[in-house]
């Protein structure tokens, strides 16, 4: 009787929210997980975003559905991963354009910035935007347009991506679960902008 009145309520807002937070703890170890592969961060972030959004949906979903979104995003996610290696690997030429006092080397370095901190933001927003069997060439020409055409958003997402990597820097074990934090900013930002 008292497991039928237990069924029949509500979760409260807060441990409602206490969960979703949980979760995007969690999501953030299993994304870090998945991530091992180097160039498999993208599909990772796809497949914590997918499910947290079956979460705050109060759809099923768990760890079988998360390696079988990854699965099937790490099929064109490698690539875009291995893109996001190479930007990262110029920004490093930049800076150190910038430390050899190269003429012209700050105006470089900041380009190369703030082109790196717009692809980070373009493929965070990819990554909440994919669905199995959407094919990432796609979902980055829309999440590129997002990033230009929803300014607030975009910055949102770095906003919360430099409180992470403050917060990792900090307590370095934390690196690990905020992954998961990240992934549900990509979430709400979506949401938000899909709303408006």
């Amino acid at each position: 009787m008292a497991d039928a009145r237990v069924k029949g309520r509500k979760e409260s807002v807060f441990a409602e929210r206490f969960g979703v937070f949980a979760e995007c703890l969690l999501t953030g170890v299993w994304i870090a997980v998945a991530s091992l592969g180097v160039v498999t961060g993208p599909a990772a972030f796809a497949a914590g975003a997918r499910h947290l959004r079956r979460r705050t949906a109060h759809e099923g979903g768990g760890w079988r559905e998360f390696v079988g979104d990854f699965r099937s995003a790490v099929r064109g996610g490698w690539a875009v991963g291995l893109a996001g290696w190479a930007a990262a690997g110029l920004a490093w030429v930049d800076i150190q354009a910038v430390r050899a006092g190269l003429p012209g080397g700050p105006l470089v370095g900041a380009v190369g910035l703030f082109a790196l901190i717009g692809l980070a933001v373009a493929g965070l927003r990819a990554t909440a935007l994919w669905k199995p069997g959407a094919r990432w060439r796609d979902v980055l020409a829309a999440a590129g347009r997002r990033t230009v055409l929803d300014p607030a958003g975009s910055f949102l997402l770095v906003g919360g991506v430099g409180l992470v990597v403050c917060s990792a820097l900090l307590v370095a074990p934390l690196a690990v679960p905020v992954l998961g934090a990240v992934a549900a900013a990509a979430v709400a930002v979506e949401e938000r902008h899909r709303r408006r």
